[in-house]
């Protein structure tokens, strides 16, 4: 199979329609976030949520939050209690098991080298739908206390299709390989960060957000370039 087969047969995964989005995996992610995992963190984590006052009532969002742990998505999706439809990067979609998993939870690929134009289709049409974009915009788990090596991606999105970034703080999901009943979970959501024209200046508006959110330092990417 050539590169460029293997190319078009990914890229299938980042565009999605309204259609998409249809009531058998609006079923299917609630099954899984609402009963299976939020039963798990109420009762075994002690989940404690604040700030759920600042979710915005419609879907013209995106929601953006720290990640420390295979965990958080579904947390972020039962704690919003809205379908959130998750960026996920398109080598996840290389395994059969993980691409049926996310397909039905309403995932779609992304390239984190290159933001694609299908990807920016797809959340525009997203908006058409009742559910709402979910991304992690550290791309991959950082467990040392700190939000740095945050992506730009998501900000270039609230630009384009003129969505206001939703910060959330995630604290404790890293410990839920300890023993049950000893850990707790803390989900933080602040207030909403309204799209601009300036890509740098959101990203650091949710950088500081987050850092509030749990406490853990905020690290410029510039800060990075310098060491």
């Amino acid at each position: 199979m050539s590169v460029e087969t293997i190319k078009t047969d990914k890229n299938k995964f980042s565009y999605r329609e309204p259609s998409f989005y249809n009531k058998w995996r609006n079923f299917f992610q609630f099954l899984v976030t609402h009963i299976f995992y939020m039963i798990r963190f109420k009762l075994v984590y002690r989940l404690e949520v604040i700030g759920k006052e600042n979710i915005p009532k419609d879907n013209n969002y995106i929601i953006a939050a720290n990640h420390l742990s295979t965990l958080d998505p579904p947390l972020v999706c039962g704690v919003i209690d809205r379908r959130v439809a998750y960026m996920a990067k398109i080598e996840l979609f290389d395994n059969p098991f993980l691409r049926w998993w996310l397909d039905w939870l309403g995932a779609f690929a992304v390239d984190r080298e290159k933001l694609g134009v299908s990807t920016i289709k797809t959340v525009k049409r997203i908006k058409e739908t009742g559910w709402v974009l979910g991304i992690f915009p550290q791309g991959t788990r950082q467990l040392d206390g700190e939000i740095k090596h945050v992506a730009k991606g998501f900000a270039t999105i609230a630009k384009s299709t003129k969505c206001g970034i939703l910060p959330i703080g995630i604290n404790g999901t890293e410990e839920t390989k300890r023993i049950p009943f000893t850990g707790k979970i803390v989900v933080k959501i602040g207030k909403l960060i309204p799209y601009s024209d300036n890509i740098d200046e959101m990203v650091d508006n949710w950088g500081k957000a987050v850092e509030q959110l749990t406490g853990f330092k905020y690290v410029p990417e510039i800060e990075h370039e310098c060491v």
